[in-house]
């Protein structure tokens, strides 16, 4: 446990933080499976639509510093070339 002042409220920033992230992450993982459940199914245009959410929520994980920039780009280039393969 912290014992300074300082250290005490860095606990509490992480934690208010970590749940803030915690939320965003979840989100993203929704998303993206939602995508490669319809991508499964075969159901394009859905999944389609389902890619929108999914970036926007990787977009949104970026701009928050939750994500790197480059593992978000990298996640919605795979969903989409998964699109692209449905028949």
């Amino acid at each position: 446990m912290p014992i300074t002042r300082s250290a005490k409220k860095a606990l509490r920033t992480s934690v208010r933080k970590r749940a803030f992230n915690q939320v965003r992450k979840d989100n993203v993982q929704k998303t993206v499976k939602s995508v490669k459940k319809l991508v499964g199914e075969g159901k394009k245009k859905d999944a389609a639509q389902a890619l929108r959410l999914a970036q926007k929520a990787l977009d949104k994980a970026v701009k928050e510093k939750t994500m790197n920039k480059n593992a978000a780009s990298r996640k919605k280039s795979r969903l989409s070339r998964m699109i692209k393969k449905v028949a």
